[in-house]
């Protein structure tokens, strides 16, 4: 059986609707076949496709919504054809309010997936510009004892959503997190190191491993060599590790007050 892509996995989901479970779940029937795939999803989950799902939606907006007391709070990706459509005073209103109907139907914690709440948000304004309007992606976080921040650039095109613990986080630290977020490179793939995925982390270290045996150095200096490119990797995209954008001499960990820690965070960009 072919091995299933997040890449054909986002593809059925991003012309469907449907979680990621789901389209994982009809790709491996369907042996990876996407037309078949596609034909599962509509007679097991009664997806709605038109001829519409099959264009590419690379434009969109992503919107945020926050309770008012800050304890949770959800991001959204809507994607479109074109950005005009994604300029769209009607599009960046329905944006927000299929952001604000995830943070209400779906738990903290949970990923979001287009409900029948959603659909009817997006139908009428895919009926309007006639153009492949779809539900991205979608994550609540916070609950008891969490401070939830957000930030959206001003194009909408790239928003940030963080979740915090240890007791009151002052404003302007969850504002600078989300900046650095938002503008740092390369995105951040973890909180700490610990939290690299380990398949990333063996990729670098082959890599530094090569490196170091083509350079023809003995053993012991190539060792170091090794080392030391993974601990700058480590720095580079462990978010706590990471030189701070406003500041590049600290890492990101010491603008935490003391007792405060980053428990999740979320980086949706349109296109990225």
């Amino acid at each position: 059986m072919p091995a299933i892509s997040a890449k054909d996995v986002m593809k059925l989901r991003a012309s469907t609707g449907l979680g990621m479970m789901e389209c994982k779940k009809a790709l491996t029937e369907a042996e990876g076949d996407m037309d078949k795939a596609a034909e599962i999803v509509r007679t097991k989950f009664g997806a709605k496709m038109d001829k519409r799902s099959g264009r590419d939606a690379t434009e969109g907006k992503v919107a945020v919504a926050l309770s008012d007391d800050g304890s949770t709070g959800a991001i959204v990706l809507i994607a479109t054809e074109t950005d005009f459509t994604a300029n769209n005073e009607q599009f960046v209103e329905m944006a927000q309010k299929i952001a604000d109907q995830v943070h209400s139907d779906f738990a903290p914690g949970s990923d979001a997936a287009a409900n029948n709440a959603i659909t009817a948000l997006i139908e009428p304004v895919k009926l309007v510009t006639q153009e492949n309007i779809q539900f991205g992606k979608g994550v609540v976080f916070g609950g008891p004892g969490k401070t939830v921040g957000s930030y959206v650039h001003f194009t909408g095109k790239t928003g940030v959503l963080v979740e915090l613990e240890g007791g009151d986080v002052p404003e302007q630290t969850i504002k600078d997190l989300c900046m650095h977020i938002s503008a740092i490179v390369p995105e951040p793939l973890g909180i700490s190191a610990d939290d690299i995925p380990a398949e990333a982390v063996e990729e670098e270290k082959a890599r530094a491993l090569k490196d170091a045996m083509d350079s023809g150095k003995p053993e012991a200096i190539a060792e170091k060599m090794v080392t030391g490119k993974m601990r700058k990797y480590l720095d580079s995209v462990a978010l706590l590790r990471q030189p701070f954008v406003k500041d590049d001499k600290q890492p990101v960990a010491s603008i935490l007050p003391d007792g405060i820690t980053v428990t999740r965070f979320a980086k949706y960009q349109i296109g990225g």
